[in-house]
């Protein structure tokens, strides 16, 4: 078992052996990473790998490949990558190869994604009717009447319970990843979705200057119209109220904005005066 470090998107991940021999790798994810397919592929090949390398080195010369079992890689993710969401609906995935012509063949790597986010959203307002969303409920839910009603109805989820309670306050039981190759492609992989972040800010903070500009140019181009119209409209000897009065009704402007235009535009005669020696 594994309880990740802070540079890691993991919450934890678990590697088990179920009853008939398979072997299942069960993470959390905090937020999900890119590419979750491809990377769900190379943890799943090194599982396959691993238990590969076991099995033959105990069989030595009686080994068989029907001694391989399924590898299973479930992904639990507590806030989901984007594809998920094209499918509000849907918060269990399972895949596995298949061939397009109908041939069976037991190829041994199956997925698991549950968008636990979509889950939540899916089922708030509706009652645990199913296992499998108890099983879920009590992975998400932080509200003890819940918790405490859900562990009635299921007693068998009270050890369960306890136990994940007890690691997440012993934090310190920090184990090896599966494999330093992959710790190393987790990390990579967070350095390239921090840098995509970044690289994304830095375009809209481009934008927003170039949309900021772009407003300054045509508050400019409004200016210099307003104080045209007050010029033209001095220069017919109407009065401070009556231009304010007629910017008000040309550009449906407030009283408050024309006043302001008027008090800073100068009188064209008024600076012919202080041009004169």
């Amino acid at each position: 078992m594994r309880i990740a470090d802070e540079t890691s998107l993991l919450i934890t991940d678990i590697v088990v052996e179920l009853e008939d021999g398979s072997i299942a790798n069960v993470e959390m994810q905090k937020i999900g990473y890119l590419f979750p397919g491809q990377r769900c592929a190379c943890y799943s090949a090194d599982l396959l790998l691993r238990q590969y390398k076991r099995v033959r080195g105990g069989k030595k010369k009686k080994f068989s490949y029907r001694d391989i079992k399924n590898v299973y890689t479930v992904v639990l993710f507590e806030k989901s990558p984007k594809e998920f969401h094209k499918y509000p609906e849907k918060y269990c995935h399972f895949f596995e190869q298949m061939s397009d012509t109908g041939l069976k063949l037991e190829l041994l790597q199956k997925y698991v994604l549950i968008p636990l986010d979509i889950f939540v959203k899916y089922q708030h307002n509706r009652n645990v009717i199913e296992r499998q969303d108890a099983w879920l409920t009590l992975l998400v839910c932080d509200e003890p009447e819940k918790i405490i009603a859900l562990i009635e109805k299921y007693p068998e989820f009270r050890q369960i319970y306890e136990e994940g309670y007890e690691i997440c306050r012993n934090t310190e039981r920090v184990m090896e990843m599966f494999s330093k190759e992959l710790y190393e492609l987790d990390r990579n992989t967070v350095q390239y979705m921090m840098d995509e972040l970044q690289e994304r800010t830095d375009a809209q903070r481009e934008e927003i200057s170039a949309q900021q500009d772009k407003l300054s140019k045509q508050q400019d181009m409004i200016d210099d119209l307003y104080k045209g119209t007050i010029n033209i409209l001095r220069g017919l000897n109407l009065s401070d109220q009556e231009i304010i009065q007629k910017l008000c009704a040309q550009y449906q402007i407030n009283e408050t904005e024309a006043r302001k235009y008027l008090q800073v535009t100068v009188h064209p005669g008024a600076l012919h005066l202080l041009q004169s020696p």
